[in-house]
């Protein structure tokens, strides 16, 4: 199997067969052995009647069915375990990526020997209130995880197996694939695809969506860069606070030495409290530390070879 496609679906029942009949013309021209793994992420709609219809139509279709709504993550990690070709390209199923993309995705692979290349919808066809939060979210999740792309969750990405196989997925990380990756060691690109406007249904975008990305970024930064070593982000917090406290302490023993009275200023509090959380950061840290040596063996690496 060259190429396998993997389409996380939540009530798109109506954009399907569209979608199957654009994959089957673009890959055609491929001329290698491919598949489509849809994902049903347990809908409501008759999206799972609908891929059991197409099957005849499409050999290649390949359905994996959830008994509830898991969410994009589950349904990308399940298509990555079934998936068998060498190279893995996703995409969403509400025709807003458009399958013309797919030999550029895999151009672009091949080409620039990389890893992962990453969709940028340069020009979007969704309403504000989606993209302007999402520029946002891809300029903060670039510079806090140092990976220079314009758009982190763009539907459209192409991967090699070796990079499906590695990723751990869950929650809400599918959208920081890239830095995962990166993270792992893998070479990540980026290429300009088109996008469409939403023909069907509705968007699954909430503001919620917003406010979760913020917190599923300090995971990724967290798992990442300190998932083996805690004790370096407790203990420089740890030092910060402690500082303050103790700065605070010096400026009011040296007043008590003047002869200002210090003893029901809120201040003098504040800086017992600051010190003590302080050592607890510390304490945390530690803690940290002795859980990560604990079970250094399970931390996931990546190995590119091996020679015996």
């Amino acid at each position: 199997m060259d190429i396998s496609i993997v389409i996380p679906a939540y009530n798109e029942a109506e954009s399907l067969p569209n979608l199957l009949q654009k994959i089957e013309h673009n890959m055609s021209s491929l001329k290698r052995v491919w598949e489509v793994i849809v994902v049903d992420d347990g809908s409501s709609d008759q999206t799972l009647s609908v891929l059991k219809s197409l099957r005849k139509q499409y050999p290649s279709l390949k359905i994996i069915s959830f008994r509830k709504n898991y969410g994009k993550s589950a349904a990308l990690s399940a298509g990555f375990k079934m998936a068998k070709g060498e190279i893995v390209i996703t995409m969403d199923a509400d025709l807003q990526d458009d399958p013309e993309e797919i030999p550029t995705l895999i151009s672009k692979l091949e080409v620039e020997n990389l890893d992962l290349v990453s969709g940028w919808k340069k020009k979007r066809h969704d309403p504000i209130t989606k993209t302007i939060p999402s520029k946002l979210f891809n300029f903060v999740t670039s510079v806090m995880t140092g990976i220079k792309l314009h758009d982190f969750n763009c539907g459209l990405k192409a991967y090699r197996q070796a990079v499906t196989r590695d990723l751990k997925i869950y929650g809400e990380l599918h959208r920081f694939l890239p830095a995962l990756a990166h993270w792992y060691g893998y070479k990540v690109g980026e290429v300009p695809v088109k996008h469409h406007p939403r023909k069907f249904g509705k968007t699954k975008f909430g503001i919620s969506r917003f406010f979760n990305g913020f917190f599923d970024l300090l995971t990724v930064l967290f798992i990442t860069r300190y998932q083996t070593s805690p004790l370096h982000i407790f203990g420089m917090m740890g030092l910060l606070v402690v500082t303050v406290g103790l700065i605070i302490e010096i400026y009011l023993t040296i007043e008590w030495f003047m002869g200002v009275g210090i003893r029901n200023r809120p201040l003098f509090f504040l800086g017992i409290l600051a010190i003590i959380v302080g050592v607890q950061f510390f304490v945390f840290g530690l803690l940290g530390e002795m859980i990560a040596a604990r079970f250094a063996e399970n931390v996931s690496y990546s190995i590119k070879e091996k020679i015996e």
